[in-house]
């Protein structure tokens, strides 16, 4: 932990009980990040079926890989992702999946329609962005940006086999 000054109430304040110091600061994870990963390299395993919590941010900023399923419950499916500069997730439809995507790092620009050669839907991007598929869309998300773009999937239901984890486009593609 870092030296705060202020680490007690100021001398002057009216309400002796209030601080105003983070328990953690910028440099230091939170506990509950901890068990999920240790310093640069990937621990992450799939924790579904089992009550589970998680800093979604961090546990996205921190992916490497381009997908990882983190929770694989009956009815829902959470993976993390990262996209490399320049590269997309593809053009894909599902047709009886609801898909929920959040950009956490970087920015982007998804495309959607219903028809495959019709992809009138066109957005961009970037942290903190919520996009909503349909079932039936075609759609894909390319990274526009400098950096590899992070971001979380929510899938209703699953669409991935618990505990999934591809390290690169390459063996997704492979995998499918």
């Amino acid at each position: 932990m870092s030296y705060s000054p202020w680490m007690y109430p100021y001398p002057f304040q009216p309400n002796v009980y209030c601080t105003n110091v983070p328990m953690y600061n910028n440099y230091i994870r939170q506990p509950a990040y901890w068990n999920i990963y240790d310093g640069a390299r990937n621990k992450v395993k799939d924790y579904g079926r089992k009550p589970f919590a998680v800093n979604i941010n961090e546990a996205a900023k921190h992916n490497n890989t381009y997908r990882t399923a983190l929770w694989t419950g009956n009815h829902l499916q959470v993976t993390l992702m990262s996209l490399n500069v320049g590269e997309d997730i593809g053009l894909e439809i599902h047709p009886n999946i609801d898909q929920f995507l959040r950009i956490e790092k970087g920015q982007g620009v998804v495309q959607m329609g219903k028809r495959k050669d019709n992809l009138n839907f066109v957005q961009k991007v970037y942290d903190d962005y919520a996009i909503m598929i349909p079932a039936g869309t075609w759609h894909n998300l390319t990274n526009t940006g400098n950096i590899p773009l992070k971001l979380y999937s929510i899938y209703a239901p699953p669409q991935h086999p618990s505990g999934t984890v591809h390290l690169t486009k390459a063996q997704a593609l492979a995998a499918e």
